[in-house]
């Protein structure tokens, strides 16, 4: 992102903190007491190179995977349910009489991640889940819009979801926002959050902590699960 972008960006964001601030925004919603990761399109289609789909690759590979290879391990190590999200669609032609893209065809390039094509919605290999965790297939931004993601969250007594993934101004958004609506704590992890376009994950982080969820560092979320991992041992 260029510097006079990001400068644009801080002085709509000060600007933007006084209005919040006067009318009650920016409160904090917190941690609870038992996390998941939801980690949400961190699939090769998205973090590698060379697809419609593929986003910013250098804050992708210095940001983005190293801090969720430290949350993977503090999450591990602690016993805590991993629920790794991607996108894939088994019916691509836009003409075709019955489709499982709904009208999102229309807007986006979604035919690029075909089902059949494994090795596209897979999840990058860097961060790929091990035994015990759980990849979920979504149709829709939010991870939670049509999913079993809310019931398999309750059923292990999930109070709080710490959310990463891409995109920032889409489907981490949409997650964020849903998980909120459903009851539960969203947590946006900022170094592990990316975009295609730049200044989305400036503003949206931004905007989400001011009113849909907290957003927190990689190193902050470390800590609170080192702790919740040493209150179960």
């Amino acid at each position: 992102m260029s510097q006079d972008l990001m400068a644009m960006l801080e002085q709509a964001f000060e600007e933007s903190t006084k209005l919040y601030k006067e009318r009650g925004f920016q409160r904090r919603v917190g941690f609870g007491k038992r996390p998941a990761l939801v980690s949400v399109d961190l699939a090769n289609a998205w973090t590698r190179p060379g697809n419609p789909f593929t986003c910013d690759q250098e804050k992708m590979d210095n940001e983005i995977i190293p801090g969720m290879q430290k949350l993977l391990k503090a999450f591990r190590a602690a016993n805590l349910p991993v629920i790794h999200v991607t996108t894939a669609y088994e019916i691509t032609d836009r003409n075709a009489s019955f489709t499982d893209m709904g009208l999102w065809h229309n807007k986006i390039p979604v035919e690029v991640v075909d089902l059949a094509d494994k090795e596209l919605w897979a999840i990058d290999s860097r961060i790929a889940p091990i035994e015990g965790e759980y990849t979920l297939l979504k149709k829709r931004a939010s991870s939670f819009h049509g999913t079993e993601l809310a019931g398999i969250l309750r059923a292990n007594d999930v109070d709080t979801i710490l959310v990463t993934g891409v995109t920032a101004c889409a489907c981490v958004r949409q997650t964020i926002c849903d998980g909120i609506a459903d009851g539960f704590r969203p947590i946006a992890v900022k170094e592990c959050i990316g975009d295609r376009v730049p200044g989305a994950v400036a503003w949206n982080l931004f905007d989400i902590d001011a009113k849909f969820g907290d957003v927190e560092s990689v190193d902050r979320c470390v800590d609170y699960l080192n702790t919740i991992g040493h209150s179960r041992s």
